[in-house]
């Protein structure tokens, strides 16, 4: 009995050395190695589960399909560099500020666009609170509303491809997949892509966007006071509107046309498109005059960062997943599902609901890497399509983001937010969007072919 305990105690420890503030992957591999070698001194564990660590490193190393992720990253920061956030927010302003929840509606369709072009939902948060929220405030925006408006979509970013958290989610899944498959006897398994969330993740990512503006233009008709229409002598509407179209609207959407493009039209995997994305936003930059030597070295040092926090996470997470497993923590957490009342419909929202919790406290990138391969070959061999699956993990990581007291996005926010906008009001204003997000994931839930149709279509599976 004690030796059954002994995975899902290490996964408590490993959580708790995480929230305790200590670097990520050494917590991750710096516990998962503690408990095997107590394990091999109690004669509970076998050290030959190790061995299988270098040629797991070597598969992250010579995986193609990660390498989206630096791509991506490069691509997201020359845009965040290159002042693209301002140009879409005066354009968005221009075209619907003088409509009451006018400014509302820019944020949101700035935020999908931010979200499609760079995937980092830190960075937009950030961008889009310095940016629009004392610009919002001083139109007499409610600063509950205002503040949720720009949580909620500066967390898209989650869902709108090109994401990095579906980029890494298709990774996992893919190999979660092919485990599900080999458990259940089926030597010729099928696989799951990053090109398929991609797709799969279009029309629940743009349903939730179109949520968003409908509640926006509720509150619009119902409370006139808290988001009033933009004075028609703003300094926003003193320029050619077709100018501001072409030089601020223009230039992002062909790039995102160009990455997603090749994508759904099958020219290019997801490696290759990040490859597209990140010449396309050089381009870009250099077109608006705002690439110089210093920002490229700061654009390289900040993808370094991020790229290299990734991968050794991803390799920490290796090690807790290898010991985990020497552990037999696979059987029990199969055996746990398995045993929950409502069958594997139970064990889904015993999963989502963890998923969700821990979103309070661990990034996704932790909870990809380390709960996703634990969780993803039991709910996989139950039968639930891998798209959908994926689709709902980052809807509900999404939630997660959002959700007081820790949602990251609140504190992203919260840092860059006036002194005026108290921690209540960012709490409160979120709520609504937080609703929706979870009537978007009932709505995934009853109808999955909002996932899995559109990648059917396009591959014709």
């Amino acid at each position: 009995m004690i030796t059954e305990l002994i995975p899902l105690l290490l996964f408590v420890v490993g959580c708790a050395v995480l929230m305790a503030g200590f670097p990520v992957a050494l917590s991750l591999a710096g516990t998962a190695l503690l408990f095997a070698m107590l394990g091999n001194a109690a004669g509970t564990f076998d050290p030959a589960f190790l061995q299988a660590l270098p040629n797991r490193l070597y598969g992250i190393m010579t995986n193609a399909t990660l390498i989206a992720v630096p791509l991506f990253v490069f691509m997201g920061i020359v845009l965040e560099r290159s002042r693209v956030a301002d140009n879409l927010l005066d354009t968005m302003t221009a075209l619907f500020g003088r409509l009451r929840g006018g400014l509302g509606f820019s944020v949101t369709l700035v935020g999908m666009l931010l979200a499609a072009s760079t995937g980092i939902v830190g960075a937009t948060v950030v961008t889009m609170g310095l940016l629009s929220l004392p610009t919002m405030l001083r139109r007499g925006y409610d600063p509950r509303l205002a503040c949720g408006v720009i949580c909620a979509s500066g967390t898209l970013g989650q869902i709108i491809p090109p994401s990095i958290v579906l980029v890494l989610l298709g990774d996992v899944l893919s190999s979660a997949y092919q485990q599900a498959q080999l458990d259940m006897g089926i030597y010729s398994p099928q696989t799951v892509s990053v090109g398929d969330l991609f797709v799969g993740a279009l029309v629940p990512g743009l349903l939730l966007v179109a949520l968003y503006l409908c509640y926006i233009g509720f509150v619009a008709w119902t409370r006139p006071q808290a988001m009033p229409a933009t004075p028609v002598t703003d300094a926003a509407f003193e320029t050619s509107l077709l100018e501001r179209v072409i030089k601020g609207l223009l230039p992002p959407v062909i790039l995102i046309v160009a990455v997603l493009g090749s994508i759904l039209g099958g020219f290019a995997t997801p490696t290759e498109a990040a490859s597209v994305g990140a010449v396309g936003a050089l381009l870009l930059a250099l077109w608006q005059r705002q690439l110089s030597l210093t920002i490229l070295r700061e654009v390289m040092l900040g993808t370094t960062r991020v790229t290299s926090m990734v991968f050794l996470i991803l390799i920490g997470a290796s090690v807790f997943s290898l010991v985990f497993r020497g552990f037999g923590g696979d059987t029990i957490v199969a055996d746990i599902l398995g045993n929950l009342p409502g069958g594997k419909y139970g064990a889904i929202i015993a999963v989502m609901l963890l998923m969700f919790l821990l979103g309070f406290v661990l990034d996704f990138i932790e909870i990809t890497f380390v709960v996703v391969p634990i969780v993803g070959p039991v709910l996989l061999a139950m039968g639930f399509d891998p798209v959908w699956l994926g689709i709902m993990i980052a809807l509900n990581l999404q939630t997660s983001f959002l959700t007081p007291p820790f949602g990251f996005a609140l504190f992203y926010l919260r840092g860059v937010a006036p002194k005026t906008v108290t921690t209540g009001q960012i709490y409160q204003g979120v709520i609504p969007f937080i609703g929706l997000q979870v009537l978007l994931l009932l709505i995934l839930a009853c109808w999955p072919s909002l996932a899995t149709w559109l990648p059917a279509t396009v591959y014709g599976d």
